[in-house]
């Protein structure tokens, strides 16, 4: 009996992994999106014959697909983004000694610091992760004129990875390291070990984790463990952690409503306080010492990268189902209104225990909002999944997938508001389909 629950799924877990594979060798066979869409479906084939497999059976699987779905992502250099060669480079710069938020890569005094990993010689910089710097100069750096944007623990990171091999394959093996560790939180004693290859077997954790080695995943992982510490009677410590994924990438802070779920429901405790206390400290403390270094230069490329990605007035490229319905000066502000109402919500009827419930909700509904074009965004969203369990809200960082892979704002609107409507959609299918159930056991609806 266990041989024929196992088995299927087992091949199905084979057949996403080299597809995976073959998706990040860049494989003929297939147009990327070809790819993309074989990698869902088998993921999603490989999930429903998971459910049949014995519980005790389960972890170690989830486990052995994770490890394989990692593994593939470093098969090739970063595919798809050119990120990972700035961590790389901040990571020198640090261990250089200097302050990363400083001086820009194309500054004639870290020409020292240079390498043909990161500054090709002799080359005709042509390829998709290449550009020339105001000196005409060739290299893989991203904005290689600007400040580096990327905040404080991001930072850490970074020069911890700079000791193995101060390359863009070490910076994705800790990409690897990063996707395992979330997994193994997810499959802690006490949660649903089924749950865990929603983000274990996830695509996205192949390319976006691992293979473009996006620094979110840090962030993902720093939250889910907050989150976890604060439903544990942690406080200090989960503030901690929460503090620190959002001194990784800033987007966990859509988190924190969550892990203060109910409290405007309730009188605030002390865990409350030692929890937003701890939290603020941390991220106000991990400034310190590059701000000592650099000075008011320490935001970095933040407010110009936010002018860039289109979220100030005039310069509108986010918000596109909003646009639908409203001017575009109005957009942001719609947009910001209906967060707050969101995280209003969760902190009056949010469930304490479950801080990941409010958490997804808030973090998801910020991602339909500003409709960002950069999937890794979603890998928080992804982590959340598989602590709450409702997969439709897969359907967000799949949109900026395909935003990513087309561009435009007719893209944009369709991606998203078919991730709109899944996520609408599919809780009520969900409640349909429970209410006979519910009849049938319980005697009554």
């Amino acid at each position: 009996m266990t041989s024929r629950t196992v088995l299927p799924c087992l091949l199905a877990l084979a057949a996403l992994v080299t597809a995976l594979a073959l998706t990040v060798a860049r494989s003929g066979t297939l147009p990327l999106p070809g790819w993309y869409l074989l990698d869902v479906v088998l993921f999603a084939l490989a999930l429903l014959l998971l459910r049949r497999v014995p519980g005790r059976q389960a972890g170690p699987l989830v486990l052995a697909g994770s490890i394989a779905v990692a593994a593939v992502g470093l098969l090739a250099p970063p595919r798809t983004s050119d990120d990972a060669y700035r961590y790389v480079w901040d990571g020198r710069v640090q261990a250089a000694g200097i302050s990363p938020y400083a001086r820009t890569p194309d500054d004639p005094a870290l020409a020292r610091l240079r390498d043909p990993g990161l500054f090709p010689a002799d080359h005709d910089c042509t390829g998709w992760d290449e550009r020339r710097t105001t000196a005409g100069d060739c290299t893989r750096i991203n904005r290689p004129a600007v400040h580096t944007v990327y905040p404080p623990v991001a930072q850490a990171w970074f020069l911890a990875l700079h000791p193995f091999g101060g390359g863009v394959r070490g910076v994705q093996a800790g990409g690897a390291v990063l996707a395992l560790a979330t997994t193994g939180l997810l499959l802690r004693p006490g949660r649903e070990a089924r749950r865990a290859a929603l983000w274990g077997w996830f695509p996205g954790v192949t390319v976006w984790a691992v293979n473009d080695a996006h620094v979110d995943t840090l962030g993902a992982l720093l939250t889910i463990a907050g989150l976890g510490c604060a439903t544990r009677g942690r406080p200090v410590r989960g503030g901690l952690l929460l503090g620190g994924a959002v001194a990784a990438k800033l987007l966990p802070a859509l988190a924190l409503p969550g892990a203060l779920s109910g409290l405007l429901a309730r009188r605030p405790t002390r865990s409350d306080v030692l929890l937003v206390g701890s939290a603020l400290g941390l991220f106000a403390l991990s400034y310190l010492p590059y701000a000592a270094a650099s000075g008011a230069s320490v935001l970095g490329y933040l407010p110009g990268y936010l002018q860039e990605e289109g979220y100030e007035q005039g310069h509108i490229d986010r918000f596109g189902l909003l646009r639908l319905v409203l001017p575009d000066r109005l957009a942001p502000w719609a947009a910001a209104t209906v967060l707050a109402a969101v995280v209003v919500r969760v902190l009056r009827r949010g469930d304490p225990h479950r801080p990941w419930a409010g958490a997804l909700l808030v973090t998801g509904t910020a991602l339909l909002l500003v409709a960002p074009s950069y999937p890794w965004y979603g890998l928080l969203v992804v982590a959340l999944v598989a602590l709450d369990g409702r997969w439709e809200w897969l359907a967000v960082p799949a949109a900026g997938q395909v935003l990513y892979l087309t561009g435009g704002q007719t893209a944009q609107q369709l991606a998203y508001g078919t991730a709109l409507c899944i996520v609408l959609l599919v809780p009520l299918l969900r409640q349909h389909l429970a209410g006979p159930a519910v009849v049938a056991v319980g005697g009554e609806k």
